[in-house]
């Protein structure tokens, strides 16, 4: 049997610095917040293109609905955005309705849905022009 003082065990001592990773997550702490207010400013320019109020994109859930509001879709939609996989439904049916009251077609939809940093602001400042809600209102 063996004992621990048997085996020649040398730690090598390793140190490092924190100083590298320190600037990449400040890096891309900087580039997620400046995407954040890239997107914000594309939807609040959405919204005022649509006639609705630009600093309603600064609110969670309040934008969601001048967003229903914008395609004609009833506010009961949003709760149908909390339930699972019902949400995923209702918001490509949501985005394909966006497309659609800002003139664009089923390719837009999908750019919307899997590209919205480069969809949104393109609607944003693109020449897209809103034509009213893609929806008519229900009586």
């Amino acid at each position: 049997m063996r004992f621990a003082q048997d085996y020649d065990v040398t730690y090598t001592e390793f140190t490092t610095s924190n100083t590298e990773g320190s600037a990449i997550s400040a890096v891309w702490l900087f580039v997620g917040l400046g995407l954040i207010v890239f997107m914000l400013a594309a939807l609040w320019r959405v919204f005022t293109k649509a006639k609705q109020p630009g600093w309603a994109a600064l609110v969670p859930i309040y934008n969601t609905y001048v967003e229903l509001e914008i395609v004609g879709r009833p506010w009961w939609w949003l709760l149908l955005m909390l339930i699972p996989f019902v949400n995923v439904v209702v918001s490509i049916i949501v985005m394909n309705d966006l497309s659609k009251s800002f003139g664009k077609g089923v390719g837009f939809t999908l750019l919307l849905i899997f590209l919205p940093i480069i969809a949104y602001p393109m609607l944003a400042w693109g020449d897209a022009a809103y034509k009213g809600p893609s929806v008519a209102p229900v009586s």
